[in-house]
């Protein structure tokens, strides 16, 4: 098990460098494209963020493997808590970072961008 969650971890690795070079290369293409730097950076920042999250999460399947499977005892529980903790903030602050608002408040406002037909009867 500890192979596989070694394995696990080299993904999410992965993912987060995938997700740079995509990036740079979106970035090019836009620039080249003639799309404004602002938008260009805006997309890109989020892309990347997204990756990021991604292969965040994919560190946290990792470390749950490895601690539920490989050696589940009090201190690697704990351990397991703060780097799920840790992780999990920074999720967060991500997701925020990248929709420009909170995860509570995101139902609410596509609600106000889309607002339901009013029924004629």
């Amino acid at each position: 098990m500890e192979d596989i969650a070694r394995g696990v971890e080299w993904i999410g690795v992965a993912i987060i460098v995938v997700a740079l070079v995509f990036s740079a290369i979106r970035a090019v293409a836009d620039l080249l494209r003639g799309v404004a730097g602002a938008e260009t950076y805006r997309r890109v920042r989020s892309f990347f963020g997204r990756g990021i999250l991604l292969g965040l999460e994919t560190l946290v399947a990792a470390d749950l493997i490895r601690t539920v499977a490989v050696e589940p005892t009090l201190e690697n529980v704990l351990v397991l808590a703060l780097i799920v903790l840790v992780r999990t903030l920074l999720s967060f602050s991500l997701d925020v970072e990248i929709e420009g608002v909170v995860p509570w408040r995101k139902r609410a406002l596509r609600e106000q961008s889309n607002p339901k037909p009013i029924d004629p009867s």
